[in-house]
């Protein structure tokens, strides 16, 4: 019984002792999240634009992902709660590389905002936060992201991108003449694959290619003009958009007047890489430019075929005693159009002060509407010997034409034919306008009410049937626009009368000096 006795108490002392043991064992730590990586381009990445989407993943043996960092220079680094993103890599040589880099974060953060979060020798700044006053800093309340760990062996791929040359080609609407004046409007698409954002500059140039001027990339249209021709090394005046508030700071040099020129262009972005330098016009064709013989120009705006050419000719260049030969300039309206019509023509009639426009029945009335009252305006004068055709919109006429309205029979527009032989006087005898008289019928013919204290009429037509007016011609108060309804090659069968008529508008109303 002792011996159960003794053999107890060893067992309950040995028992105690082991309880006052410690139990010692090493605690298992955090574990750093695993990063993933994937790149899906959106074309070959050979002759895509500069964009990439990257899509990316994170998986933590012990906790979960509450974000990632990612990089493109491995010294900024940006907090994404995403898995994936398209980004825009900006072309800066012709073969560019980028590397991308992302590190998932887990959540084992410590429960309080960091202004700072330093991991793996770098500082990714402070902890993202959600800000709701926006004020830009963070408040007590402001929910964020607890940073926990961080991967310390980012996920990456190298990005490698080919920069291709942009493209220009011209539009439909740049279509030379074979000849002009020195003013022209070109009109150009560019593009490029990596980004039309990428076109830095458009090269344009006249005749040499070596000497060419550069213009904002974003620039598709432009006017070009010679103002100065007191020397001969021509400079043009180059118009963005054609517009006096777009002038280029720098001229473009090498126009030759009186002689044939090419235009050419070309599109160059921001790692250097250029388009080929293409011409207007094309192959096997000409462009003259003209330079102006003085300040007088007769508008050719008459299809008709007659002697109306050659009857202006002869007379234009017998006024003065022939003092105006050699010093005017005709444009056939027909032959030679001109494109992006609505800047091109006026800034082309601007080179000149005074106009003799005539036409046939078709007159060209979008342009006389266009530029008439700006060209007067602007201290030009003009001579309109202008037919009309059977219809016609009156309000159309009064924009251009100091009327009241056109003649009318029996409440409606009225026109009629002149036979020939018919006698055009002076609507007062006061007016020191000659005599005509028509040589052949004349046909669509109509009268005018010219518009009180804005116009008088000038000469009266003798036929009862033409309505109660009889005022064929006009001109305004100011002597800066003359107006006659008849085709003048038509009414010269008194000999010279038209000539007078030319001298007296142009010489004494108008002031030319040869």
């Amino acid at each position: 019984m002792k011996y159960f006795r003794n053999t107890f108490l060893i067992l309950l002392i040995l028992l105690l002792a082991s309880c006052n043991e410690k139990i010692t064992d090493n605690l298992i730590g955090n574990k750093a999240p695993e990063t993933f990586i994937s790149l899906y381009p959106d074309t070959e990445i050979s002759k895509q634009q500069s964009k990439v989407q990257v899509h990316w993943w994170g998986d933590d043996p012990d906790g979960l992902i509450v974000g990632y960092y990612f990089t493109w220079d491995n010294l900024n680094w940006h907090f994404s709660s995403s898995n994936d993103s398209t980004f825009a890599l900006q072309i800066g040589a012709k073969d560019t590389s980028y590397y991308f880099k992302v590190s998932a974060v887990d959540n084992a953060g410590n429960g309080v905002y960091d202004n700072s979060i330093v991991q793996n020798g770098i500082n990714y700044g402070p902890e993202p936060y959600l800000d709701k006053n926006k004020n830009g800093v963070y408040d007590k309340g402001d929910s964020f992201y607890d940073i926990g760990v961080i991967d310390p062996t980012p996920a990456q791929i190298k990005y490698p991108i080919k920069n291709s040359a942009p493209v220009v080609e011209w539009n439909a609407l740049s279509v030379l003449p074979d000849t002009s004046f020195p003013v022209m409007s070109f009109g150009w698409e560019a593009s490029d694959i990596d980004g039309d954002e990428t076109i830095l500059k458009i090269n344009i140039s006249l005749n040499d290619t070596t000497n060419f001027i550069s213009l904002p990339g974003a620039t598709r249209l432009i006017l070009i003009r010679v103002k100065d021709y007191s020397t001969t090394d021509y400079k043009a005046e180059v118009l963005i958009n054609g517009l006096e508030s777009g002038i280029n700071p720098e001229k473009l040099s090498g126009i030759k007047l009186n002689d044939n020129n090419i235009f050419y262009i070309q599109a160059e972005d921001i790692s250097g890489a250029k388009s080929k330098f293409i011409p207007l016009p094309g192959d096997n064709k000409k462009w003259y430019v003209k330079k102006p013989a003085g300040k007088l120009l007769i508008l050719d705006d008459y299809q008709t075929a007659d002697n109306a050419q050659s009857f202006y000719k002869m007379m234009f260049d017998s006024l003065g005693n022939g003092s105006v030969k050699n010093k005017y300039d005709v444009w056939d309206l027909a032959k030679n159009k001109v494109p992006y019509e609505t800047v091109t023509f006026y800034e082309t009639l601007k080179l000149f002060k005074y106009l003799f426009w005539y036409t046939d029945n078709n007159p060209s009335l979008t342009l006389a509407t266009l530029v008439t009252k700006k060209f007067v305006n602007n201290g030009g004068k003009i001579f309109f010997s202008m037919i009309f055709p059977q219809t016609i919109d009156q309000q159309e006429l009064q924009s251009f034409l100091p009327i009241d309205s056109a003649g009318t029979m029996n409440g409606k527009n009225f026109t009629n034919s002149l036979i020939g032989n018919s006698t055009v006087t002076a609507s007062d005898a006061s007016l020191p306008y000659p005599v005509l008289r028509t040589s052949t019928t004349i046909f669509r013919i109509r009268t005018f009410y010219p518009l009180a204290g804005s116009a008088i009429p000038v000469y009266n037509v003798e036929a009862t049937t033409l309505s109660t007016n009889k005022a064929i011609a006009f001109r305004d108060i100011d002597k800066k626009l003359f107006f006659i309804g008849l085709p003048l090659n038509k009414t010269n069968s008194i000999q010279t009368n038209v000539k007078t008529l030319f001298e007296k508008v142009f010489f004494d109303d108008f002031g030319l000096t040869p």
